[in-house]
């Protein structure tokens, strides 16, 4: 059983109740998923971030410029493909980003996964608008099936 196959029935399961943002972790193959969510379903999240955290240890000779172009080669669930728009050695970060955002108006909507290092990765949407200065972070929608898979491309 893969990755993706162990962590659907447990994302089937959860069915936060209240409004607001709702929280989830789990722990699975030496990764921890943390979900934070605006609204979840049993099928579906509206996921506002995704944290994958590496419990165990990394592939010996694993580095964050391997990891983040397997990232970029492996992801192909989401509504755009993602391009490597920045490694930082120094600060052992990278910067994932959609290749080509999509329009929403005048807005421009693109996914983000930051790389700490090659412990975790942190996947977000965001909007930017050319009319003004700055971003704004949006929730995107995910069915359990293409968010398990997301998870298994990213941890590779």
């Amino acid at each position: 059983m893969n990755l993706a196959e162990k962590l659907l029935p447990r994302l089937s399961e959860w069915q936060p109740t209240g409004a607001g943002r709702h929280s989830w972790s789990t722990d699975v193959e030496g990764w921890n998923l943390h979900l934070a969510v605006d609204r979840a379903d049993s099928m579906s999240c509206l996921i506002w971030e995704l944290t994958l955290s590496r419990t165990a240890d990394a592939p010996a000779g694993l580095t964050l410029k391997a990891w983040a172009e397997g990232i970029v080669e492996r992801v192909g669930g989401l509504m755009e493909d993602l391009k490597v728009y920045e490694i930082d050695p120094v600060a052992d970060e990278a910067v994932l980003r959609s290749d080509s955002p999509s329009r929403r108006g005048a807005a421009l909507a693109y996914y983000e996964v930051q790389l700490h290092g090659v412990r975790r990765a942190v996947v977000r949407r965001f909007t930017a608008n050319k009319a003004k200065p700055g971003r704004d972070q949006s929730p995107f929608a995910l069915t359990h099936e293409v968010m398990a898979h997301l998870a298994e491309d990213i941890i590779g």
